[in-house]
């Protein structure tokens, strides 16, 4: 039991000889109690920072979420505007499509009666060169009669001139 009462005691005292050696190794390392006081203040310091910080940032999280609720709300409204504009121009497109489709249906019946007038001009003025021919010929003809006439009136009026100068010479 002795043996054993030895053995527990030097067993105790070298771990207390080793506990010792921890003890003063951790009162080396240990920081005076002024510099913790002002590490502790300096810690409070920054952990109320990081608070206000923490709490600025949550603030502008909501602001920045509120912001761009905002903004998406005014691009569906720009959407839905651009949208309905859109339909309105697709609307005016197809109204002016029909226009267009019926003035060309306009434009291709003018072409057809101008075609149709060219043809007739054209008919009309051969026409006209046919008569313009006739006229020419009437024209000779009636230069001819006339000169004819002329001559007629002429033979006549000779004719009743020698009448009247055989006439008085005849009757006496």
């Amino acid at each position: 039991q002795l043996l054993e009462a030895k053995a527990n005691l030097s067993l105790a005292q070298t771990r207390h000889a080793l506990q010792l050696q921890q003890a003063k190794a951790q009162m080396n390392n240990v920081v005076p109690k002024k510099q913790f006081e002002q590490l502790q203040t300096s810690l409070r310091e920054e952990q109320c920072k990081a608070q206000q910080l923490q709490e600025n940032l949550h603030q502008q999280a909501e602001q920045a979420c509120m912001q761009l609720v905002r903004i998406q709300e005014e691009h569906e409204h720009l959407l839905q505007a651009a949208v309905e504009q859109a339909e309105g121009l697709e609307h005016n497109l197809r109204s002016a499509e029909a226009v267009l489709a019926e003035r060309a249906a306009q434009f291709k019946d003018a072409q057809a009666q101008i075609s149709r007038n060219k043809l007739l001009i054209e008919d009309l003025r051969e026409e006209n060169r046919g008569f313009a021919m006739a006229l020419q010929v009437a024209e000779l003809k009636q230069k001819s009669t006339e000169e004819k006439n002329q001559l007629l009136e002429e033979q006549a009026s000779a004719l009743k001139q020698l009448i009247g100068k055989i006439m008085p010479a005849s009757l006496s």
